[in-house]
Formats: C-alpha cells, sequence, structure tokens
C-alpha cells in the first residue's frame, strides 16, 4: 500500500530513471543543426577528435551528447534512419550498464549503434551478441556502414571462421557474434599453448541483444568442450533393449513431470535385476551393488529417455543424429549434446548411431561467461517479468523505454476450452475467419509436433499457410518478414524469426534482397523502387482488416515468453490484436494450475466446443506463471551457487596458466614444485619429531625412486647420528637439483626452457581435465547429504576445495616425475630450407613418462625417452655447446641449473656478479 502511494506521488523508479535520461535529450537535439552542416569527411573526422578529447582526460561520458548526435547524422546518411528521442534514451540506458526494454520494432538494432560508436572510441573492443549467425552477419553488414563510414573498424564472429579469422575481427574497434561462438572462443583460447595463439582480447563491453533468451532462458545449459571417453554405445542398445520392454508397464516408474525426474518403484527395481540377469547384463551381486555403478547409471538415463523425452518435442531425428529442440525458441540446437550419457539412451532409443561418451575438457555457464565483462548491458522487448533475476545475479537494472508511438494492439481475454481437440478447432476456424478478411495471422505454438499438428488441421480446410520450425536462420527472417501481407498466415514456434520485423503488407527490403540476391547494387535498388508502391497498398488493406492476428495456442510456462509473442504485432502504432486458447490438457494448466479451475469449470456446465472466457482466468493463470517462474529461478540460482565453487576455480587455473605462457621462463617454478614435492614425500614418511626407527624408510625409499627416478641411500642417512627430516630433505634436495642439472646440461639451457614451459603447460591441462571429471562425479552425489543433515552445497564447497588442492598436488608431482624422467637425445637434423625452425612440441598425454616430444631447435629433432632408475651418466652435449666454455652457453636463466653440471643454480655459480 505505501509502495503504491509513494509510486502515485514520486513517479516509480523507472519513472524518475527515465525523467534523468530525458533531461540529456535536448542537448542532443540541438546538436543536430551543427552535426548537419558537416561534410561527409567532417563528419567523419569526428572520431579522430573524439580520440584525442579521450587521450586528453575527457571521459566517455563527457563526449555522449556530441558522439550520440554524431552517429544519429551518420545513420540518417548512410542508412536513411533518424534515431528517434526515445532511441537516445535507450542508447543512453546502454552506455549505462543496463538493460533497456524495448518493444518489437522500435528499432533496437539502431539503438545499439549509439552506445557501441560511443565505447568503441576508447580502443578496447565492443563485442555486440546476438541469437544466431544470420543476426550477427545481418547486423555487423547494416550498422557497419554507419562505423566504418565514421572509421571505426568491424569484424563478425560466426561459426566456421578459422583462429587468423577470428583474431582479426577480435581485433576490430566493434565486433558482432553469437553467445555461443563468444563462449567457445574464450574456452579454446584457455586451452592455447602461445599467447600469440589466443583469439580474444581482454573483455570490455559488451551489449547483449534479447538479453532475456541468453541470459535467463539459456542459463542451465553450460558450454562445453568435451573430448572422447570410454566407448560404452554397445551397452546402451542393450539396456535400451530391457528398458524398453520394463516401462510398458507404468507401475514400475515413478514420473515428476515438475521436477523433470522419473524413478523406479520397488516393483520396477526387482522387474530390471530379473530382464537385466536374463539378458546377461547383470553378472554378479545385486544391481545397486558398486561394482554394477556403471550398469545402474545406464538403467537410468535409459529410463529417462523413454519416460520423460518426446520426439519432435524435446527432440528430432535427423541425418542419423538425435538434435536438441530447444524448449523455449523451439529451434533446433545443431552440435549441442545432452551430458550424462542422456544423448547416448536417446541415441539407442531411436536406432541411430550411438556417438562415443565424451569427457568434459572446460565448461562455462553464460552466467559465469558474461560476468567477465566489465560493462554489461542487454536490450529486449520482455525483460521487466524477470527484472529481480537480472538484479540478483548480474547487477543488472532493467529501464522500461516508452514506445515513439502509443500501442494500439488489442490483447483480448484468453479462451479456455475442455479438451486440445475443441481448442484446435477453435483455432483453425479463427484463422480461416481472419484469413476470409484480409487479416493476416502470426499462429504461435510450443513445439514442431503441435505446429504440424495444427497444419493438418488448416490444410484440411484448404487454407494456404507456412510453417517455421526454425530449421534456417535466413529462411526463417524472409518468411517472418512478410508473415504482414494481407491473409498470410505463419505457424511457428513462440519465439521464431525474433530479431526480424513483421511489417504490414511485407517488408520492402527483405522483398527486394529476394528478388535481387543481394543488399545493395543497380538491381536491388530497382526492385527496391518496385515493390515500396506494391507494400504501401498492401499496408493500408491489412490495417483496414484490424492488422496483424497473433494468435497463442497455449501459454507458456513464463509470462515473458507470452509477451514476446503477443509483442511481434501493434509495432511502431500499428492496429493488431491477440489472443490465447487454452485447454485443461495444456501442460501448464495439467501440471501448475489451480485444480480448483478444473472444478470450476465443470461446475460451469461447459459443453463441448464451448469456451469459457474471464478476465478472471487470466489472474489464475498469471499465478501459476509467476509460481512457474519462481522455481525456475530457484533452480537456476541453485545451478549458479554450485558453478560458482567451480569458476572460482576455473579462474584461478586460467590466470595461472596465463601468468605461466607469459613468463619468458617458468625454471623458478618449476624448482619451486622439486622442492614442494620432496618435502611431500618426507612428510608423509617422517612424521614431525619422530624418532628414526618410527620412519616409514621402505616406503620413501620407493617414493624417491618411482616419483623422483633417483637410487639413494635414505635407510643409510637413518642411521646417521643427529639425523632428522631436515637433513633428509636438503639431502634429496641435493640430488634431485644435481640430476636435473645434468639433464639442463645435456640438452642446452634454452632449449630446456622451452620444454619446461610446454610440459608445465600440458600437464596443468591433464590434471585439470581430471579435476572436472572429479567435480562432475561429486555433483551427482551430493544431494544425498542432505539426508544427513548436512547441507549439500556447503559439503559441496568443501570437498571441491580439497579436490583443487589434491589437483595442485599432483600437478607438482608429475612435472617433478617427468623432468627428472625424460632424457632428451640429439639425432640427424633433417632439411631445413629456412634454417632455423621453432619449438613445435606434442605430447599427447603427459602422464606417460614415455610420450614422444618431436621439437626443432636450430634444425635439431629431440625424442624424450624414458631414462634408466640410476643413470646419472650425462649424454653428449649438443653440438656447439661447451661445459667449460660459458661462451658456448647462450643466454642462461639466472634461477636455471648452472650448464657446467655443478647443480647449483647459474646465479649462484658462473652467473654471481
Amino acid at each position: 500500500m505505501f509502495a503504491r502511494l509513494a509510486a502515485a506521488i514520486f513517479g516509480t523508479s523507472n519513472d524518475r530513471a527515465l525523467k534523468r535520461y530525458q533531461a540529456r535529450v535536448p542537448a542532443i537535439n540541438a546538436l543536430e543543426p551543427k552535426m548537419q552542416a558537416l561534410s561527409d569527411e567532417a563528419l567523419a573526422g569526428q572520431t579522430v577528435l573524439f580520440r584525442e578529447r579521450l587521450a586528453k582526460g575527457e571521459s566517455l561520458d563527457d563526449l555522449l551528447p556530441e558522439a550520440f548526435a554524431t552517429v544519429r547524422e551518420a545513420a540518417r546518411r548512410v542508412l536513411g534512419l533518424r534515431h528517434f528521442d526515445v532511441q537516445m534514451i535507450g542508447g543512453m540506458v546502454l552506455h549505462d550498464g543496463k538493460i533497456a526494454e524495448m518493444k518489437t520494432g522500435e528499432g533496437k538494432t539502431l539503438v545499439a549503434t549509439l552506445p557501441v560508436y560511443l565505447n568503441a572510441l576508447a580502443g578496447k573492443g565492443v563485442h555486440v551478441v546476438t541469437v544466431n549467425d544470420y543476426l550477427a552477419t545481418r547486423d555487423a553488414e547494416w550498422m557497419g556502414r554507419v562505423y566504418r563510414f565514421l572509421g571505426l573498424s568491424v569484424g563478425v564472429i560466426v561459426h566456421g571462421l578459422t583462429d587468423d579469422e577470428r583474431r582479426r575481427s577480435y581485433a576490430c574497434d566493434i565486433t558482432y557474434g553469437t553467445n555461443n561462438e563468444y563462449g567457445f572462443d574464450y574456452l579454446r583460447d584457455n586451452m592455447k599453448y602461445r599467447l600469440e595463439d589466443m583469439v580474444q582480447r581482454d573483455f570490455a563491453y559488451a551489449i547483449v541483444d534479447e538479453v532475456d533468451s541468453i541470459l535467463i532462458d539459456e542459463a542451465r545449459t553450460p558450454l562445453i568442450i568435451s573430448g572422447p571417453s570410454d566407448d560404452s554405445s554397445d551397452l546402451y542398445r542393450k539396456v535400451d533393449e530391457v528398458v524398453k520392454e520394463l516401462v510398458k508397464d507404468t507401475a514400475t516408474f515413478e514420473k515428476d513431470e515438475k521436477q523433470r525426474t522419473v524413478t523406479l518403484t520397488e516393483l520396477g527395481g526387482e522387474r530390471i535385476e530379473e530382464m537385466l540377469r536374463e539378458a546377461g547384463l547383470l553378472t554378479e551381486g545385486n544391481l545397486y551393488d558398486i561394482q554394477n555403478v556403471t550398469l545402474v547409471h545406464h538403467v537410468n538415463q535409459s529410463v529417462r529417455a523413454h519416460t520423460l523425452f518426446k520426439k519432435d518435442v524435446e527432440y528430432v531425428v535427423r541425418n542419423d543424429k538425435i538434435v536438441i529442440i530447444d524448449e523455449f525458441t523451439g529451434r533446433m540446437m545443431e552440435g549441442r549434446r545432452y551430458s550424462d550419457g542422456l544423448h547416448q539412451a536417446l541415441e539407442a532409443k531411436e536406432h541411430v548411431t550411438v556417438q562415443p561418451e565424451n569427457q568434459t575438457l572446460a565448461s562455462i555457464t553464460f552466467q559465469n561467461y558474461f560476468r567477465l565483462y566489465p560493462k554489461l548491458a542487454g536490450m529486449t522487448g520482455t525483460a521487466a517479468t524477470e527484472a529481480d533475476e537480472f538484479a540478483e545475479i548480474y547487477k543488472l537494472d532493467v529501464v522500461e523505454i516508452p514506445t515513439n508511438v502509443p500501442v494500439a494492439r488489442r490483447d483480448e481475454d484468453d479462451e479456455v476450452y475442455r479438451t486440445a481437440k475443441e481448442k484446435y478447432e477453435a483455432v483453425a476456424a479463427l484463422i480461416d475467419e481472419a484469413r476470409s478478411r484480409g487479416q493476416p495471422c502470426l499462429v504461435g505454438t510450443t513445439s514442431i509436433e503441435k505446429s504440424e499438428l495444427i497444419s493438418d488441421l488448416l490444410r484440411r480446410r484448404n487454407v494456404p499457410h507456412q510453417v517455421l520450425n526454425a530449421r534456417y536462420h535466413e529462411q526463417e527472417a524472409f518468411i517472418v518478414a512478410q508473415a504482414g501481407r494481407p491473409g498470410a498466415v505463419t505457424i511457428a514456434t513462440n519465439m521464431a524469426g525474433r530479431g526480424t520485423d513483421i511489417q504490414l503488407g511485407g517488408n520492402v527490403e527483405m522483398l527486394a534482397r529476394q528478388e535481387a540476391g543481394a543488399s545493395e547494387g543497380p538491381e536491388y535498388e530497382a526492385a527496391l523502387a518496385r515493390h515500396k508502391a506494391e507494400v504501401e497498398a498492401l499496408r493500408a488493406k491489412v490495417k483496414e482488416a484490424g492488422g496483424l492476428f497473433v494468435i497463442g495456442t497455449e501459454r507458456h510456462e513464463s509470462r515473458r515468453i507470452d509477451n514476446q509473442l503477443r509483442g511481434r504485432s501493434g509495432r511502431q502504432g500499428d492496429p493488431g490484436a491477440s489472443r490465447f486458447f487454452l485447454s485443461l490438457e495444456d501442460d501448464l494448466m495439467r501440471i501448475f494450475g489451480s485444480d480448483r479451475m478444473g472444478g470450476m469449470l465443470s461446475k460451469l456446465g461447459l459443453k463441448e466446443g464451448e469456451a469459457i472466457v474471464h478476465p478472471w482466468i487470466n489472474k489464475a493463470l498469471e499465478k501459476a506463471q509467476k509460481k512457474v517462474e519462481a522455481r525456475n529461478f530457484d533452480m537456476r540460482k541453485n545451478l549458479l551457487k554450485y558453478d560458482d565453487v567451480m569458476n572460482d576455480q576455473r579462474k584461478e587455473v586460467y590466470a595461472q596458466r596465463r601468468a605461466y605462457m607469459m613468463a619468458e621462463e617458468v625454471a623458478e617454478t618449476i624448482l619451486e614444485m622439486r622442492r614442494e614435492t620432496i618435502a611431500d614425500l618426507v612428510a608423509r614418511c617422517i612424521p614431525e619429531n619422530a624418532y628414526p626407527e618410527q620412519w616409514d624408510l621402505e616406503t620413501l625409499q620407493r617414493q624417491v625412486r618411482d616419483v623422483l627416478n633417483l637410487d639413494v641411500p635414505v635407510a643409510e642417512w637413518a642411521r646417521e647420528e643427529g639425523i632428522d627430516d631436515t637433513v633428509v630433505r636438503e639431502r634429496l634436495e641435493e640430488a634431485a637439483d644435481r640430476a636435473y642439472a645434468a639433464r639442463a646440461a645435456n640438452v642446452g639451457p634454452d632449449l630446456m626452457r622451452q620444454i619446461e614451459k610446454s610440459l608445465l603447460l600440458q600437464v596443468f591441462d591433464q590434471v585439470w581435465k581430471e579435476h572436472l571429471l572429479a567435480l562432475d562425479h561429486l555433483r551427482q552425489g551430493i544431494g544425498l547429504r542432505a539426508y544427513g543433515q548436512r547441507d549439500p552445497l556447503n559439503e559441496y564447497k568443501s570437498e571441491a576445495f580439497n579436490l583443487f588442492n589434491a589437483m595442485l598436488h599432483d600437478l607438482r608431482e608429475r612435472v617433478t616425475s617427468l623432468l627428472l624422467r625424460i632424457e632428451l637425445r640429439p639425432e640427424a637434423p633433417p632439411p631445413s630450407p629456412e634454417g632455423i625452425g621453432f619449438l613445435d612440441m606434442r605430447h599427447p598425454d603427459p602422464a606417460m613418462a614415455a610420450a614422444e616430444l618431436e621439437m626443432a631447435n636450430g634444425g635439431t629433432t629431440y625424442e624424450a625417452v624414458p631414462m634408466a632408475i640410476g643413470t646419472a651418466a650425462p649424454r653428449p652435449l649438443p653440438q656447439g655447446v661447451d661445459p667449460n666454455d660459458p661462451a658456448t652457453w647462450g643466454r642462461t636463466p639466472r634461477n636455471a641449473p648452472c650448464p657446467c653440471g655443478s647443480g647449483k643454480k647459474y646465479k649462484a655459480c658462473h652467473g654471481r656478479a
């Protein structure tokens, strides 16, 4: 009550924010005559002047009015488009690192040019993020004309580019690309071995188009780069045959559609054991014995595949592959796979080739990727319903920007039917009626299956129509762009064609491009002129018929998705209408709707084919949607809490990895690792303040030999008077340093530095990959800790921290062991027309001491071989290196072992000043 009273007196926070931005618009408008008076060269020269002012200490905020006025004039000259005042407000919201909610058709693509240009002046790079390759390419080409006119470079990141092409695009002032490509490039960069191979530069500023789709809808799906693991595809097929028979009896499992979970009942557990034994898959013990844990996993995933996942709803079968369908967009997600064996279970179910399981090499969620940007902004037509989530997760405020012309669309109350059949018949009848008067219809569905069902109904009525399953983004854009022609009927998933305007009468530019095959040139201009008059006449006809009619065939779990569909109609003050049709058999009504609603409708005595229409129904549905939205938010928030644990570790690992890559040498790091490894070995076998007779000498001797490749008389040392753990540790350090110095002298200091760095990075990657797998396994079972009255999240944090420390310990030990075990010997130099080669180190599995290393250094190839235990004699030195002549050693780092073979550091031996 007090909040409503305060809003009535002082205005809402959104109203107050708009007033602040509105106050700056007159200053921009006042500069318009000045900008119009400038020549093209002078207008383009503003960029140089702005950059000079920035270099002298002015801020971007100081430049905002003039920069925005410059872009407005450039867009008018180059594109024939002039920014409205409300678009100026949108640009300021984006510049401030907030989300601008602007209705469909308000020109968000053009709005972005304002903050993009202003922030690109700083020279740190601006990323514009779109939802698909087509929009990224279209916007980079379309808006790129403005940026290039003003002297800025524009790049685009889409699927299929080489690393060199990506590097050039990221080096541009402005880079357009998709969320997936940006995320995968980040992960791939952190798997590279040289800084110059990386494609991205430091993050500065990003604007996310359709921000709700990317940061909300896709937030639960991490980006994963994976590699093959053990192949168990045959087991998936055999288990599928058993489970297929099991689930025919619904008494064998319990399904919870709300939580998207399924569990076997007691009967199901007994029956699956019998069936697995008969099939020869369960050979010993009970199903839930420890040795059968893999079999249980396969069974669980197969049961999920058969009971929770429906063909043409969650996935389609295409070209011998299972292709996931995005539940929010209805688009097919090529290249995406369900994790944890679920995708393989679906492949077995549909009898397509079962691909090998993959092991995670690198992963990140969009939530954590986009939080890497120091400054982030977004724009969409629908964000207000998720404002709390944007504020809590991303620290992004949502500002609703008013439309340039008031919205004239009529949003009619929902019609609720008893059965889905009645509902679809009513939808088909309404489409037929609207089409007869020349009114175009956009029919929104929630899945491909339902799109095809409505398509069949319309075919029976001989109603011509287009079905959009969003298979090809460019084709999708062309079809949606013409959905506003008189009598056009377009059936699409709720979000298909997002990013493309539905203009009444048709889209002139799209029609001209289809005819001319390009977006510029004399043919295109001629086609544009031809279609302009035609479209104007059709536009008047459609307006008279009532504008675009949006028909929703089902309510989505999220109000935001419904609002997006509704917002396709009524752009820029055009007339339009929207109406949603529901039935008691719809998923939302069946799973989340109030039971009282069904009872109430029954009592009203609805007859077949009749519908109930009342504002109360809308309110009841909105409450159900709010419950689902709150539940989904909690799920995403919970996911983020767990992912934040891994994210902290990921940032630490990637920062350390980059530090290793940037370092000229890592000899000091290698030495510290060797010291710590030796200290760990001694601490494990010689307890603090223990007597020599309490020492575990046998284990210490064995571990020194296995890890350090040293044969030293540890047992004899223990018999010496006054010996303690410190003395043992120091003697082991001296012995290890001597052995290492011998190898360094054998291969030469420069090459040894290269080998150290390359090996360190490769082993680091290996242990990180194993750590990710361990975290995956930990995550799967950590929820069971709740049964012991312990908080699973705290348990996960604690266990993950211990695993991280174990990973670092493993890294130190492996690097030390490998460098003390491998020996490099020179072979005949291969013919090399260029003379001196470069370091090219291949190491398929750093955990294998006998792995082959091939490299070129001064035309010489070296092969890594395991050194026999106890071998101390140094190999012949490479040609030209004399341990007795420092002049032949080249540049030797101060912390490296001295090439003379003394075992001392260079700075403590020949390098002593």
